[in-house]
This record gives C-alpha cells, sequence and structure tokens, in this order.
C-alpha cells in the first residue's frame, strides 16, 4: 500500500468515524446547530420549513474550498445531487443538478439551472463563472424553480447571497499562500457612514497561481496553468426611514492568465478509462496555442429598492451586466506527429486543432418587481413581473487553412414573465403553497461574418408547482411537490466556424414529483433531511459534442428519466466535534430508440453502431437510447468532521477536514471503454489555531491532500484527450476580524 494510499483511508476513516457516532452520542444542549435562513421561495425562511429540496453551506464547510485559489468548481460534489465542470478552466462552468446539465462548451450555450448572485440571474456561461467571496450563504435549490425563478431553471438553481453592508462596524482579511506559486486574499470592511441612514461594505478577492506546467516541446519550463484572478464589490444601503430601502451593489472581475484547460492527448485507454503512461501532470507537448492565454474583464451594478407599505412589501430589482474576453487554446492536446514523430507528441494526433473562442461586449440588463404581503400572514402571497434582455456577440477563430479566419456571430434574447405564489396554513401544522408563472422567451442569431441567414425561436410556456408541507411534530415535517419547468429553446452557431449551419432545438418540459421528510433531533443538536425524486424531461435539449465528424449540433431528445434521493446530515457529537454528511444517488436515461450521435475518433465504443454516407467520409453513429444523461454521477458523497481541543481559556486547536466521493459518470451522450464510469475521491484538511471570539486564526491546509488525479472530462473528435482535476495544493492561511 503506498503512502498516499495510507493517508487517503487514514483521513477518510476518521471522518466516517465521526459520521457514525451520531447515533452514539450526543453534545450537551450548549451545542446546538444554528439555524439556517434560506430565501428558496424569495422569503427568508427556515429551512426546515421550506418543502423545497434544498441544501445551504456556509462558514468552514465553504471557506475551506477556496483556500488554494480554487474556483466556483470547487463546490462539485460538496452537495448532495450537484456536480460542476468546465473544459474552459476558470471561465464558463457547466453545473449539473440530479443530473440535467448540458455539456455544451461553447460561449452560447445554455443551461438548464440559473446562477443567482445577490437576487440578479446570470444567464451567460462566463457571467455564470463570477468569483465568490464575502458570500453568507451558498443555496442550491434542486427540480424545477420555474415559477418563482423562470425559464432555463427545469435543474434548479444555484444561489450565492453576499454579506450585506450594515451599521455594525466589522473588517476581516484572509491571507493564504502554499505550493505551485498559490496566493489568495480576500478581505471586506463594512459600517456606517452616515448615522443610521447609510452603511457601505467594500469586499474583494486576489487570487493567483504561477505558472507549474512544462512544455516538452518548447522546451520551456513552467509556461502554462498560472492565472491572476481579481474581483471586487462595493455596496451602499440607504435607509431614510423604517419604510423604504434600496441597496446598490457594483462589481467587477478581471481574470488573465495561461488558464484556459490544459487539454492533454491519448491520456486514457486503449480499451479503458485509466490514465496511461502519456498523461505527466506537470508536463505537456503543445506545439500551438501558445501556452493557453485567457483573459476576461467584466463588471456590474444592481439596484435593490424595497418599500414597506402597511403589511405589503413592493421590492425593485435592477440590474446590468457586462462583460469580455477570450480563451485561445492546444485543443488536440499535442504536436502532430504524422511526420514521424515530432519529439514530445504522446500518441497519434490525426491532424492539428487549435482555437479561441471569445464574447465581444456581452450586455444583460434585468428588471423584477414583486409584491409580497407579511411573512406573519397565514395566508402569505407574492406576484410580480420580469423583464430579460441579453445581446452578446462571440468570434471563434479555428486558425486552420480549411475555414474562415473568424466567424462573428451576434445572438439576443429577448424574455418576459408574469408570476404569481401563495401559501395557505390550512392548520397550525399544514401548509399548502402553489405557484405559476407565464414566460415568453425569444432569440435571435445573426452572422456578422459569411453567408449564414439569421434564425430565430421563440416559445411561451405556463410554469406551475404545488406542494404541501406537515409537521408531525415542532421538530419533524414532510413535505411533497409536485413541479414543472422549462428551458426556453435555443441556437447553436458553433458550427458556422467550422463549416456548418447553426442548429436549434425546441423548449424542453420537465415534470418533477418529489417528497421527504426534514427534522430536527436531540433538542436541535443533529439535523437529518431526507427526499426522494422522480422527474420526466420531455424534448431534452442535448448536445452532440464532437465525435470523428467534430459536429456541435442541438438535437432534442425525445425523453429522458430521472429518480433518485438526497441525504443531508449535521450533527454536533460533542461540544467540540462537528460532522456532516451528504449522500445522493441519481439514476438518468436518455429514452430515444431514433437517437444517434457522432461516436468518437478512437476510442472504443460499446453501444450499438451503424455507419451513414458524409462528405468527406462516411459517419458511424452510435444509438443512445438507454444511456445515462453525460456527467451524471451515480453517486455523490461528501463528509466533514470538525474538532476542536480547547487551548486555555479564549482559544482553541482545530482539526477540519472534508472528502467528497463521486461515483461512475459518463462523459458523452454515447458509452465508450475510455469515458464511461469515471470515478473520483478528493479530500481537503486544515489544522489550525483560533480565537473563540473570531478574531484570528492562523492554519496550514491541503487541497486534493492525496494528489489524486482524476479524469473530469474529454475531447473526442481527433484523439483521446482529455483534462483532469486541480493538484495537490499545500500552504498556511491567516484571517483575523475585527
Amino acid at each position: 500500500m503506498t503512502k498516499r494510499e495510507i493517508l487517503r483511508r487514514t483521513l477518510l476513516s476518521s471522518v466516517g468515524t465521526a459520521v457514525m457516532m451520531t447515533g452514539l452520542s450526543i453534545a450537551p444542549a450548549n451545542a446546538q446547530l444554528d439555524e439556517i435562513i434560506v430565501t428558496a421561495q424569495k422569503r427568508e425562511e427556515n429551512i426546515q420549513k421550506v418543502p423545497i429540496s434544498v441544501s445551504a453551506i456556509q462558514g468552514e464547510r465553504y471557506t475551506a474550498l477556496f483556500q488554494a485559489g480554487d474556483d466556483i468548481r470547487a463546490l462539485a460534489t460538496r452537495i448532495p445531487s450537484f456536480y460542476a465542470e468546465s473544459s474552459n478552466g476558470r471561465a464558463a462552468p457547466r453545473f449539473y443538478i440530479r443530473g440535467l446539465g448540458n455539456t455544451d462548451f461553447d460561449l452560447a450555450a445554455s443551461q438548464p439551472i440559473s446562477v443567482i448572485q445577490d437576487d440578479v440571474v446570470l444567464e451567460n456561461v462566463i457571467l455564470k463563472s463570477s468569483p465568490i467571496f464575502d458570500i453568507e450563504q451558498v443555496e442550491v435549490l434542486r427540480g424545477p424553480q420555474g415559477t418563482l425563478f423562470g425559464r432555463n431553471t427545469p435543474a434548479g438553481i444555484v444561489k450565492f447571497t453576499s454579506v450585506k453592508p450594515s451599521h455594525e462596524t466589522d473588517a476581516y482579511a484572509t491571507l493564504s499562500g502554499g505550493e505551485l506559486g498559490t496566493f489568495t486574499a480576500e478581505g471586506a470592511v463594512g459600517g456606517s457612514i452616515l448615522g443610521d441612514v447609510l452603511s457601505a461594505r467594500i469586499s474583494g478577492l486576489f487570487q493567483r497561481r504561477g505558472d507549474w506546467i512544462d512544455n516538452s516541446f518548447t522546451r520551456q519550463d513552467k509556461a502554462l496553468g498560472g492565472f491572476r484572478d481579481f474581483a471586487g464589490r462595493v455596496q451602499v444601503l440607504y435607509e431614510p426611514n423604517e419604510s423604504w430601502s434600496a441597496l446598490l451593489n457594483v462589481h467587477g472581475r478581471s481574470l488573465k492568465g495561461n488558464s484556459a484547460s490544459v487539454f492533454r492527448a491519448n491520456i486514457v485507454g486503449p480499451g479503458n478509462n485509466d490514465l496511461n503512461a502519456n498523461f505527466d501532470r506537470d508536463t505537456v507537448a503543445f506545439n500551438q496555442g501558445d501556452n493557453n492565454p485567457q483573459q476576461y474583464d467584466g463588471w456590474g451594478a444592481s439596484l435593490n429598492m424595497s418599500w414597506d407599505l402597511n403589511g405589503v412589501t413592493i421590492t425593485s430589482i435592477t440590474a446590468y451586466e457586462t462583460t469580455h474576453g477570450s480563451s485561445l487554446g492546444d485543443i488536440d492536446g499535442g504536436n502532430d506527429d504524422m511526420d514521424g514523430g515530432t519529439p514530445g507528441s504522446p500518441g497519434t494526433i490525426p491532424f492539428q486543432s487549435v482555437t479561441q473562442d471569445g464574447i465581444n461586449d456581452l450586455d444583460q440588463f434585468t428588471q423584477e418587481v414583486r409584491i409580497a404581503n407579511d411573512d406573519s400572514e397565514r395566508f402569505r402571497w407574492q406576484f410580480g413581473g420580469y423583464y430579460f434582455d441579453g445581446e452578446f456577440t462571440i468570434e471563434t477563430r479555428p486558425f486552420s487553412i480549411f475555414f474562415p479566419a473568424s466567424t462573428i456571430l451576434t445572438h439576443e434574447n429577448q424574455a418576459w414573465a408574469v408570476f404569481g405564489q401563495a401559501a395557505y396554513d390550512i392548520l397550525d401544522t399544514t401548509t399548502i403553497t402553489a405557484g405559476v408563472r407565464f414566460t415568453d422567451d425569444e432569440k435571435d442569431l445573426t452572422a456578422q461574418t459569411g453567408a449564414t441567414a439569421p434564425v430565430n425561436v421563440s416559445d411561451d410556456q405556463i410554469s406551475w408547482d404545488v406542494s404541501l408541507n406537515h409537521f408531525l411534530t415542532d421538530d419533524v415535517n414532510l413535505y411533497a411537490r409536485v413541479a414543472s419547468g422549462f428551458r426556453a429553446p435555443t441556437i447553436q452557431g458553433r458550427d458556422v466556424a467550422f463549416g456548418g449551419a447553426p442548429s436549434t432545438a425546441n423548449s424542453e418540459t420537465i415534470m418533477s414529483y418529489e417528497g421527504g421528510i426534514k427534522s430536527e433531533l436531540f433538542d436541535r443538536r443533529a439535523r437529518v433531511n431526507f427526499g426522494g425524486f422522480y422527474y420526466k424531461v420531455e424534448d431534452l435539449q442535448v448536445s452532440a459534442v464532437g465525435g470523428a465528424g467534430n459536429f456541435i449540433q442541438l438535437v432534442n431528445a425525445e425523453e429522458a428519466v430521472g429518480w433518485g434521493f438526497e441525504l443531508d446530515t449535521e450533527a454536533s457529537i460533542t461540544e467540540n466535534l462537528l460532522v456532516t454528511l451528504g449522500v445522493s444517488y441519481n439514476n438518468t436515461e436518455i429514452q430515444d430508440g431514433n437517437l444517434a450521435v457522432n461516436t468518437c475518433a478512437q476510442c472504443t465504443v460499446t453501444d450499438p453502431t451503424f455507419t451513414v454516407p458524409a462528405v468527406p467520409a462516411p459517419l458511424t453513429l452510435a444509438r443512445v437510447d438507454g444511456n445515462p444523461l453525460p456527467q451524471a454521477p451515480r453517486v455523490i458523497v461528501s463528509a466533514t468532521a470538525r474538532y476542536g481541543v480547547p487551548m486555555g481559556d479564549d482559544g482553541e486547536l482545530f482539526f477540519f477536514t472534508d472528502w467528497a466521493y463521486q461515483g461512475k459518470t459518463n462523459l458523452f451522450l454515447y458509452e465508450s471503454a475510455e469515458f464511461s464510469e469515471i470515478t473520483g475521491f478528493e479530500g481537503g484538511l486544515k489544522i489550525g489555531y483560533a480565537k473563540n471570539d473570531g478574531s484570528w486564526e492562523a492554519a496550514i491546509f491541503a487541497r486534493n491532500i492525496t494528489d489524486e488525479e482524476i479524469l473530469k472530462g474529454g475531447i473526442d473528435f481527433n484523439n483521446n484527450t482529455g483534462f483532469v482535476n486541480e493538484p495537490r495544493v499545500i500552504g498556511v492561511s491567516l484571517t483575523g476580524r475585527l
């Protein structure tokens, strides 16, 4: 057994032992769990009373994930049924909830999961990569959220809430540094600036990593892998009286570095999904791509105003977002060895592929107006309207003699909606909630270069949900929910850059059924929430990406179904020991006997295949009926444990560890020996000293402590190219609070 395996098993065993102790011993009364307040229904509510499957992550469980400079993808597998990955590095992440997501890597890709930051939807995939810092809480709302949050939420939403200004002066700063030239600085300061009328908060984040990957082709050491990511936020809260308030939020982000995804040629197989001898985490052999530069800059602003009028609250949220930038990458992951074997070329690479994609001047404007009565009423209602207007231009440069030097496409999207929700306490212990939303959505694509004709798609849909919540006791309640949702029709124009035509997909619709139990046990020293679900999606939008024909085609699968469960637990076992355990099981299946997609160029396809005539060469297609959805882990298990040892009267030595397991995952629509049944296991560790009053903390930490090497995605049109998880980083951190 290797040292890494011994360390991994020892740390996992410690977490598992602590979790199992949940059923054996419970802490004294002074170790009660904190109440978790969420805004899943656009009202502040105890998470235990919300009839929705929702998870929240905050505090050390959240901050520990980002100490080594990780981006939003660090949340993947840390929340039941939630996954994330990206073939665009620190930009354009792709999210999946209960197996539903979209593997399309284009910058115009549509996703069935909305990202909401400070009550503003971030629609484009670049906006969804906005750094998260000075965060009060992360919420993941599973299942269709089409009533209150609208289209493009059939899988759910990821909601980030920043710490808001207050009249109490406070400040904090966190510095961490570690291997690979990794450095992170995060901080905020806030307080009153004009009596009880005006308060403000300024917060910022700087993340850096040095170039650490060698390029054996150019013989350049430490050529790529580094980045500098800076983000800032200024919030000003104006409260002239008890009835009216206005919160102005201005924020920005600048990302620069050689941080586009590192594609590695022929690192899996053949005939299995094991990383082979071509894989070296510290080395690539790129002859093109200029070491994968990536740069994005953007800013945004929102104005959130609230009027309290005798028990009725009017809320207006006006927001604007803009961004621009590009990524360049050596897509084939190596250098062409057809000339007899260029030094450093990893395996057979039939042809060279290098591409640059960028967004020019994305503009997004949103306006929401909502009216709601008081939360304490027996009959609670809210209704409102929403408007969305987005436009962006995508430029693709294939760097090939076979295609145009660049293709520029403009995408426009306008949508509006009206919605309403009502909740009624039938009994003191039973509440029924129902909501409905009408949405109209229209998209246009116009080619600024070439002869591609304009494309237009539009649709209007009604989404609704009904839920029932019943308390068996003050601490145990049952809930059931039926909900519908839809993803608006979509246009994909990337094939225009490679001599093809745009493709479109009709709206997908979902019907979901879920139910479960939420409980707080042992005088609120343990929290156990369990829920099961079943959904059916009709006209599922899928992206047939890559394959030997190198296409990106939007298609509608006839149906997809999914079922499974989520378990969220937290327990204060003793006054000094806190553990959490999250488990999810997601069984997904594509149901379409006629759907066939392009297969890989060099891998071993295990689906039934057939050949069709095509120019310049025949295509082999695979039937995908019965396959799981791509990038949908069957099982996710996550666990954390924090143990504190009192040191004197005012401090403690603490131990915190977190572990996550990703079960069998298929990377593409088709199944193959090389890109199916991917699994992964990662852990983190933090040991330090903290003052009981939170004034300061010093610690050593490790992310991916056992240095696991996990395949996270692949590119299949040329060779068996893959990209992997983040490397191990060991470092130190210091936090101070005022």
